[in-house]
């Protein structure tokens, strides 16, 4: 399985993350994508993956820290891509939040803006971040999308139009533990069967979002999130969709490939 959504550079896992990516693998998620919301965590991605080839990250800025977008943060977030272009699958995470507005909307919009322009130039993947914007964030993306070779909304959480007007755009959706809160995600319930089949990718967002159908003593033992929970997630989207866990486990890495492009190997080099 894939994780298309780890955001393993999060001070969560300072205590042991070799040791969450070991429990992931021996859960069978044999390959993540590490989040990089702001320059220094998709610096830190960026040097990590060095030494993990079965991991890619992203690096981008998330809206939240929008109101520190500028010029010279764009030529730094450029730079990453010239040291690490095999290893660093997407540009993002990067779109608008309106939820909590951390950062002024129109410097969101600033922000969003220049990293799809900037994916378009070095020919890369968009990792999308969509919250309580929707209409601002399609106008957007539609000046973009053709000139984009792939995108995912990751972390869906949306209305049943929101995912029609993505889908429309041939964008993959990225489905979360959200899916298992039954306060707040019941409403995905019935949209996930709506999304083809080679357009759903699946993700933990860890550590956040630990999904809350996991047993009550797993939970108690930790409130974080990992990727080894990817599995449960895939068991509970499985049902939904009338699949078995392997049968979606097997697209769903089939689709982030096809995003992301194959995993590197040991000889691909970062400077």
């Amino acid at each position: 399985m894939v994780d298309i959504a780890v955001n393993l550079m999060s001070g969560a896992f300072d205590p042991d993350r070799e040791m969450v990516l070991a429990a992931a693998l021996a859960a069978g998620v044999h390959s993540c994508i590490i989040t990089g919301s702001d320059i220094e965590s998709s610096r830190a991605a960026m040097h990590f993956v060095k030494d993990h080839p079965y991991c890619q990250s992203t690096a981008g800025v998330h809206p939240h820290h929008a109101k520190d977008w500028n010029a010279a943060m764009l030529a730094q977030l450029r730079q990453l891509f010239v040291q690490a272009a095999p290893a660093i699958a997407a540009v993002g995470e990067c779109g608008l939040d309106y939820n909590r507005n951390f950062s002024p909307p129109d410097m969101q919009r600033q922000c969003f803006a220049d990293q799809l322009a900037l994916a378009a130039e070095l020919g890369k993947p968009v990792f999308l971040h969509e919250r309580d914007a929707c209409d601002d964030f399609l106008a957007i993306l539609q000046k973009y999308r053709r000139q984009l070779p792939g995108a995912v909304v990751h972390c869906f959480t949306g209305s049943a139009a929101a995912l029609e007007a993505y889908l429309a755009l041939d964008c993959y959706i990225g489905i979360t533990g959200w899916i298992c809160d039954e306060r707040r995600g019941s409403h995905l319930i019935p949209l996930l069967p709506q999304i083809p089949a080679d357009r759903l990718l699946l993700e933990t967002d860890s550590p956040y979002l630990i999904p809350r159908t996991l047993p009550k003593e797993t939970r108690k033992k930790s409130s974080r999130n990992e990727p080894r929970f990817l599995p449960h997630i895939a068991a509970f989207a499985a049902e939904i969709v009338g699949k078995t866990p392997q049968q979606l486990a097997a697209e769903t890495s089939a689709n982030a490939e096809s995003l992301f492009g194959p995993w590197r190997s040991n000889s691909d080099s970062i400077t």
